[in-house]
């Protein structure tokens, strides 16, 4: 009697495999994530030794043509892809749900239809007439532009070779399946598969995808690690539901550089590119409001002037709050305790509240003098002045650390009109470009007290 094809448990989060069912998955710690799947094995293709049809060939022959690159008329976009789309890229693109991402990928393709390139956009969540619906809101239809709504594989692999576009799009990864694996769709095992047919393609065709995909609880994309190993640039779409600003973001990038971020905000119409993410951020800011800093931070190539506003008020509870939001809160404790120490501020019977206006998250060591000057700010009581813009590293001993990218960072300062700025002395002297405002270097923490608080 032919045996049948083995059950395998996969987990859902992290791809481990067990031949039982186990509840909580000994790789990733995960309870209730292994799915009971059929094992299906791969045939041997070492009967085949001719099917080899890629040979090894010199580097140096290779001709390469560095200009040709697809741009979808978007700035923003084509500024996080590091300058357009490149031939056979796979892009990966995450966010949480109604965040936007249908949203962009449409209004990219339309800005490549406008360009005379064929798109195709492949849609495993809506229908054809929902998809028209929606094009014609955002006023992004094109003849060269196609769409269908189709999650099989087999069938989308026909569809592809008799349209030949030179984009595609599949929204989303996580409803395409392969009628030859027994998993459902969205699941480890066929995102996996579903991925692999998709980079085949791309880099058999020489043809730019876009994967649009889902994202955990967590915030992490759904499916295997290994789906953002395969792939050539993850892009991560942040931003609140609720908030108007939307962040594009590269978290990988083979071809341009990782960290690099586009602004948009939501309107009716759709997405619109912010092109000064400064002046945005900065235009509703409280002017001699105690709590209220200023600084810069580098997002990639560009840096960005950011309102930092902290509130520290006496606690009512025997353990005070630390409530961060846009910021690291391990990096909001540490400096705090800095400040205690060095600065004399009592502020362990204080509750602390910070955030980043914008919606913007700030993950960098310069903004340490931003964060600890509007703590300072706050418990003082004391305004910061509103034409001063603070930036530098704090260190545990209260130092002012050095920190990169300074001579851009005082260019964005001195273009959005403020006069004075306090940065680190090691820095103010090995400047070589000076903008003509107040420069002030500081060494540690008790001289930025004096400076802001005299």
């Amino acid at each position: 009697m032919k045996k049948d094809n083995k059950t395998i448990f996969v987990c859902q989060t992290c791809g481990y495999q067990s031949r039982k069912w186990l509840g909580k998955c000994t790789e990733c710690n995960a309870w209730g994530s292994l799915v009971e799947e059929h094992d299906i094995t791969t045939k041997s293709s070492t009967g085949n030794k001719k099917s080899t049809k890629n040979a090894p060939v010199s580097i140096e022959s290779i001709q390469l043509n560095h200009d040709y690159r697809l741009k979808t008329n978007i700035n923003e976009f084509d500024r996080v892809l590091g300058g357009g789309l490149v031939p056979g890229s796979l892009i990966l693109v995450g966010g949480d749900p109604g965040i936007g991402k249908s949203t962009l990928m449409l209004q990219a393709l339309f800005g490549l239809a406008q360009a005379q390139h064929k798109v195709l956009y492949v849609s495993g969540e809506e229908s054809v007439r929902q998809i028209k619906m929606r094009s014609d809101r955002l006023k992004t239809s094109h003849s060269n532009m196609w769409i269908v709504s189709e999650t099989d594989l087999t069938a989308i692999h026909p569809m592809i070779d008799s349209v030949n576009p030179d984009v595609l799009v599949a929204d989303s990864i996580q409803t395409l399946y392969s009628p030859d694996l027994t998993a459902a769709p969205g699941t480890v095992s066929q995102v996996r598969e579903a991925a692999m047919q998709i980079m085949q393609m791309a880099k058999k065709r020489n043809l730019p995808v876009f994967i649009v995909g889902h994202v955990t609880k967590e915030g992490a994309i759904a499916g295997p690690r290994l789906l953002e190993h395969m792939v050539d640039t993850v892009l991560s779409f942040e931003g609140d539901r609720n908030h108007v600003f939307r962040i594009l973001r590269a978290v990988k990038n083979r071809f341009g550089s990782t960290n690099e971020i586009g602004v948009f905000e939501m309107k009716d119409s759709g997405l619109e590119e912010v092109s000064n993410p400064s002046a945005v951020f900065l235009s509703e800011r409280p002017k001699n409001v105690p709590g209220s800093v200023v600084t810069a931070s580098m997002e990639g190539t560009r840096p960005i002037l950011v309102e930092i506003q902290a509130l520290a008020s006496r606690t009512v509870f025997g353990n005070p709050r630390r409530t961060v939001l846009g910021l690291d809160s391990n990096r909001v404790a540490v400096l705090v305790a800095v400040a205690e120490k060095k600065a004399g501020l009592n502020l362990m019977q204080h509750d602390i509240f910070m955030n980043v206006t914008g919606g913007v998250k700030v993950d960098e060591p310069a903004v340490d003098m931003g964060i600890l000057a509007a703590v300072a700010s706050s418990f003082l009581d004391q305004a910061v002045p509103n034409q001063t813009a603070v930036f530098g590293e704090v260190g545990l001993t209260g130092e002012i650390r050095p920190i990169s990218h300074i001579e851009k960072r005082l260019a964005e300062t001195a273009k959005m009109g403020f006069q004075r700025c306090l940065l680190p002395v090691s820095n103010l002297k090995r400047m070589i470009h000076k903008p003509q405002i107040e420069l002030i270097g500081v060494r540690d923490v008790q001289q930025v007290m004096l400076y802001l608080f005299e």
